[in-house]
């Protein structure tokens, strides 16, 4: 049986290469928002309670979602925030699992769940945490260089995260991303090496800092 790995981290922090480099090793690779745009892509099943809840104009006239449009108003408003979330995380939590069951000969797999920490209920996909860490000001950096986002519009996004503290409490496994891909790649191989070993031996062991 497949043990899931909870792979997070904050904007910036290299999570999604992380996540990518295990998929490299051959790791079963799930990715939360690439489920989550799925259920609001043409004809997705989270579309006809969007529509109830926020009407025609998050919608073109096509009948596609207006992504831009719709992240605006979440963003202004905490309580239009909780109403989205209210539809699409409970149908991404069974999108994930029902993924998940897809795989049963691996040792171990990666669920990258951005929002993990802030949305305690996706804890029940896994066994253990890995959270991706980076200094803020190469988060920071990242972004801005990626995006065409300003330093503030960053920061602001940051701002509504959970913090990195948090982050770091709920890990049993740290990987810190502060120099280039291949030291990432360096440093995933050797939590690939640690998981593979513990995974086919028994389900939890102590916490590791790569």
């Amino acid at each position: 049986m497949t043990v899931w790995v909870g792979l997070t981290g904050g904007i910036g922090s290299g999570k999604s290469a992380a996540a990518q480099c295990f998929a490299d090793l051959g790791v079963p690779r799930i990715d939360a928002d690439a489920a989550a745009h799925s259920l609001t892509a043409s004809d997705g099943i989270a579309l006809p309670e969007i529509r109830r809840l926020f009407g025609d104009t998050v919608f073109d006239t096509q009948g596609l979602l207006r992504r831009d449009i719709l992240r605006k108003e979440i963003f202004a408003s905490p309580s239009r925030k909780a109403l989205l979330e209210s539809v699409m995380l409970p149908l991404i939590f069974l999108e994930i699992k029902k993924q998940q069951e897809t795989f049963t000969d691996a040792a171990y797999g990666i669920v990258e769940i951005p929002l993990l920490t802030e949305k305690r209920q996706f804890i029940n996909l896994i066994r253990r945490v890995l959270t991706i860490s980076a200094p803020l000001e190469k988060r920071i950096g990242r972004v801005m260089a990626r995006s065409g986002l300003t330093r503030g519009e960053v920061a602001d996004i940051i701002s509504h995260q959970a913090s990195e503290s948090e982050r770091l409490l709920l890990a049993d496994d740290v990987l810190l991303n502060d120099g280039s891909l291949k030291s990432l790649r360096e440093k995933t191989m050797r939590l690939h090496a640690f998981y593979s070993g513990i995974f086919a031996l028994k389900p939890t062991q102590g916490k590791h800092n790569g």
